[in-house]
């Protein structure tokens, strides 16, 4: 199972993109919210989600993915709930990812720290990774995946399948979307 957490002012894009290219590629996903169920996008799109985080189950969890959007990203960062969930799904070696403005939470927590990242341009200085790549589209750094922005959200979103299923996977469901991907 793999958990996009949702907090108010998350990025959409960011979050929908991965969602469908997991759920295409045969992997459960749900959305988390951190609120509640009804969420609030970034762009004033109400969304309703399939669960809350109190009710993520690191037993079967794959992958826990925070989506940017600063809005959603304090949203998060204001939970100590939904950190928690984070740092001990980290400390159990289940897969982490952060887009945009997301691996801010994951600084904080101290999951970069040695690891080589990308993020939204510009907030590379408030991150404590051990390499910063931020032209990059999608890093990957062990059981780690970190994301520009929103324009690399369908890049993201196939480096999570493949992450969790094999490049055969994402290659799959890339041609069958016709989508390019790094």
């Amino acid at each position: 199972m793999v958990y996009i957490l949702l907090g108010d002012g998350f990025e959409e894009i960011e979050a929908t993109a991965s969602y469908d290219i997991l759920r295409r590629g045969g992997v459960d996903a749900v959305f988390a919210g951190v609120a509640g169920r009804r969420v609030i996008s970034s762009h004033g799109i109400e969304y309703t989600a399939h669960c809350t985080v109190g009710d993520i189950d690191l037993g079967v969890a794959e992958m826990i993915v925070v989506p940017g959007g600063l809005g959603g990203v304090e949203c998060i960062e204001a939970s100590r709930e939904t950190l928690d969930i984070i740092k001990s799904a980290h400390e159990r070696g289940i897969e982490i990812a952060a887009i945009c403005a997301g691996p801010r939470v994951l600084s904080r927590l101290g999951i970069l720290r040695g690891k080589r990242a990308t993020c939204y341009p510009g907030l590379e200085t408030q991150l404590d990774a051990g390499e910063m790549l931020p032209r990059l589209s999608t890093v990957r750094d062990g059981r780690l995946t970190t994301g520009r922005g929103p324009g690399a959200s369908m890049d993201f979103g196939f480096a999570l399948l493949e992450a969790l299923r094999g490049k055969a996977a994402a290659d799959a469901v890339s041609a069958e979307m016709y989508w390019e991907h790094r």
